[in-house]
């Protein structure tokens, strides 16, 4: 019951954010504009700086495990090969094909993985890594996944060249670069630095709120029905299906404990509200990634609680 709660108390906050801003909608509260405005603010400005302020302040430089590190790439890159090339057989409809492979594999690792280590095992264990491991990943794969179906079928020449310049532009992917090498110098002990950390915190801060806000208001029904499908599907990728054939692998492997469930939660957690802010912005089917991430964010709790509860009763975790 306990593992229940906690995964509730954990999901449905965001959940009715996201509901509190289609009601603001619908009572006329918030605007057009607003979401217009929300989105790219989201996209260019606070996501980037919560991504960046939130993985330069973790420090795992002690906690690398190769092998473990290895894993976690792994297991990104095969899973979005695998669901992109079938998103490209399958689905007729270009603009969702970036979309649906993004949110079918993309993942919250970031916010829950390290509250679900923390909660059960009282410290961040090697959820950080974890988190360093994938991120990238997912923001590069992401990018181009989302740069190839917005620019599918339109005959130029220079689609290669298009891509490669989403990704290096991206402000995602630059955020995480940065990151990285500001974790390593631990940035956030100099008191110089005081004021402009104290200032990207505040400016990080409300990227989740507001994001989740814009996701509300921006949310249609109409074209959510119509893409029920998808987000069906999408939605048992993420939370069933890659948990279902990853995490036996991790056991076979022998990870177990803290590892283990960092790996299962990196698996299992809903998809990102940033996958909606990307979509939206670069042209794909944002209609798609705003389902996916109400029906992920809406039934986590309990197949994330089932999972913990079966790695639990096999004395694995």
């Amino acid at each position: 019951m306990s593992d229940l709660v906690f995964s509730l108390n954990a999901t449905m906050p965001v959940f009715l954010v996201i509901v509190l801003g289609y009601l603001l909608r619908r009572r006329g509260f918030l605007t057009e504009e607003f979401v217009k405005v929300g989105d790219r603010l989201t996209f260019r400005v606070t996501l980037p700086i919560y991504v960046f302020t939130e993985l330069s302040e973790v420090d795992w430089s002690d906690s690398i495990e190769l092998r473990f590190l290895l894993f976690c790439m792994a297991v990104t890159c095969i899973s979005f090969g695998v669901i992109y090339g079938l998103s490209r057989a399958l689905i007729k409809d270009r603009a969702a094909i970036g979309a649906y492979a993004m949110v079918s594999f993309r993942g919250s690792a970031a916010v829950l993985g390290i509250a679900f280590v923390t909660n059960i095992y009282g410290s961040v264990g090697f959820a950080p890594l974890m988190i360093v491991a994938v991120v990238p990943f997912y923001n590069i794969f992401s990018v181009v996944a989302l740069a190839m179906s917005a620019r599918s079928g339109d005959g130029t020449k220079h689609l290669g060249k298009q891509v490669i310049w989403e990704v290096c532009t991206n402000p995602l992917i630059l955020a995480v670069l940065l990151a990285i090498p500001a974790a390593f110098l631990h940035w956030t002990q100099y008191s110089a630095l005081t004021i402009p950390y104290k200032f990207l915190k505040n400016v990080g801060g409300i990227a989740t709120p507001l994001a989740l806000l814009v996701l509300g208001a921006a949310f249609d029904r109409s074209q959510a029905v119509s893409k029920a499908k998808l987000v069906i599907s999408a939605s048992i990728t993420k939370l069933v299906l890659l948990p279902a054939v990853f995490v036996p692998a991790a056991v076979w492997m022998g990870f177990r404990d803290a590892q283990l469930l960092a790996i299962a939660v990196m698996l299992a957690s809903p998809t990102t509200v940033a996958c909606y802010i990307m979509a939206k912005n670069m042209n794909n089917d944002s209609a798609l990634a705003s389902g996916t991430v109400l029906v992920t964010t809406l039934f986590s709790s309990v197949t994330i609680t089932v999972m913990v509860f079966v790695l639990r009763a096999c004395g694995l975790i």
